[in-house]
């Protein structure tokens, strides 16, 4: 009789500890939009462009923190990360003109590099069991919306008492406090479909000529543009488009009286939606076709964001789009590092993931830059949200070709591994 091992290890535990909290802070910042804004009289663009940076620089520390965790050690890089992470955070405060602002918004891209999926993720992988390893990637997962349900409210709240500058102190220091969760990080390196021998280099070369590898890594395109948009804009969008909260209904009897409060309570909706939906994607995940459970969320997502800016924008269809688009919000992560787990192997996964996350920052970035830049150009958000519905088409597609089958087993054609 075989003894099940358990899915909730210390390790999946202070992970998603960390994840949490370094989600709730990275997913509050579109609350600091319009206060930055008028308080220096900056265009839209300038506060977009320094969040835009900071999904690009997130995305290039990705892989470095990865490569760094699987050289000098897990626990190493979460601390450089969170240490990277405060101290932008605290300059930034000091930040009074776009320039600064943009420069240090780098130090915070990283600083989420080093606490957030790529290291994490890599770790909970490899402390996981086969049967529980889809699950236990969706629950850190999860912990990502957990953060973001409460992220965006406790920002919108915490400036109703004290300036945007001393918000950014508080928010340096929950990272730091973050660190209490690091010693459960012990995670064993354990072998996988590619020889744990083989060195990394050997592995990128593997994967740089998969063809599949690269269509993991543009499907992840449209991800990040459609989470860099809404985390970064949705909040200014609604409290500047949407029609009024009427007085006795149900919005207003739970306190939500202004489109700024709506706006915030938005983002915290999509996490809680998400936390269910990241959980489902998990369950699926070992048990259908990841690729094709990808499709199928990038199809919904299009259809989604089509009809919600196809009808006039109410506080009820805030509502049902929050919910609706939550559902599948982060639903993508554990599917793509499962795949990307699944067909190269655990041993470095991290850095892989990262590089596939770096295609999701590369979105995230023109998302939120060109939302900021539309905006000031037309006054408006229309035509970034029909970009978001093509890329989201487009990421349906690319999956579909995927090999979803591990690189080692595959059949030689031609002299070489089929793609």
């Amino acid at each position: 009789m075989t003894t099940r091992t358990p899915l909730f290890t210390p390790v999946l535990i202070g992970g998603s500890i960390i994840i949490l909290i370094s989600f709730a802070i990275r997913a509050s910042f579109g609350v600091f939009q319009i206060p930055i804004a008028e308080e220096f009289g900056w265009p839209r663009a300038e506060f977009s462009l320094a969040i835009a940076i900071q999904n690009l620089a997130w995305g290039i520390g990705q892989p470095i923190f990865a490569a760094f965790a699987e050289r000098f050690g897990d626990r190493r890089a979460i601390i450089l990360g969170a240490l990277t992470y405060a101290a932008g955070l605290l300059l930034s405060a000091l930040a009074t003109t776009p320039g600064q602002h943009q420069l240090l918004e780098i130090l915070v891209g990283f600083g989420i590099a080093g606490t957030g999926f790529g290291v994490i993720l890599a770790v909970v992988g490899r402390a996981a069991s086969d049967e529980n390893r889809s699950m236990a990637l969706a629950v850190a997962t999860a912990a990502g919306s957990a953060g973001q349900v409460f992220g965006a409210p406790l920002a919108e709240w915490l400036l109703g008492m004290m300036p945007w500058q001393s918000v950014f102190a508080v928010f340096a220091i929950a990272v730091l406090a973050s660190l209490a969760a690091l010693p459960m990080m012990r995670a064993p390196v354990l072998a996988s479909h590619t020889a744990i021998d083989e060195g990394l280099g050997a592995i990128l070369r593997k994967a740089f000529r998969d063809p599949s590898y690269s269509l993991i890594f543009l499907g992840f395109f449209s991800c990040g543009y459609q989470l860099g948009f809404i985390t970064a804009h949705f909040p200014a969008f609604v409290t500047e488009v949407c029609g009024p909260i009427q007085s006795g209904g149900l919005l207003d009897g739970l306190g939500i009286r202004s489109t700024s409060a709506l706006g915030a309570i938005a983002i915290s909706l999509i996490g809680v939606a998400n936390i269910g939906g990241t959980l489902m994607a998990g369950w699926l995940g070992n048990r259908f076709s990841k690729k094709y459970l990808l499709a199928g969320i990038y199809t919904a997502r299009t259809l989604i964001a089509a009809a919600f800016i196809l009808v006039p924008m109410t506080p009820a269809t805030v509502v049902l789009f929050s919910v609706s688009m939550g559902a599948l919000w982060l639903a993508t992560v554990p599917l793509t590092s499962g795949l990307v787990a699944y067909i190269y192997g655990l041993r470095y996964m991290g850095t892989l993931y990262g590089i596939v996350f770096f295609s999701h920052q590369l979105g995230a970035f023109l998302g939120v830059w060109l939302g900021g830049r539309m905006y000031d150009l037309t006054g408006g958000y229309t035509v970034v949200w029909w970009v978001g519905v093509g890329v989201g088409a487009f990421s349906a597609l690319v999956h579909l070709p995927v090999q979803e089958r591990p690189l080692d087993q595959r059949p030689p054609r031609g002299g070489a591994l089929a793609a």
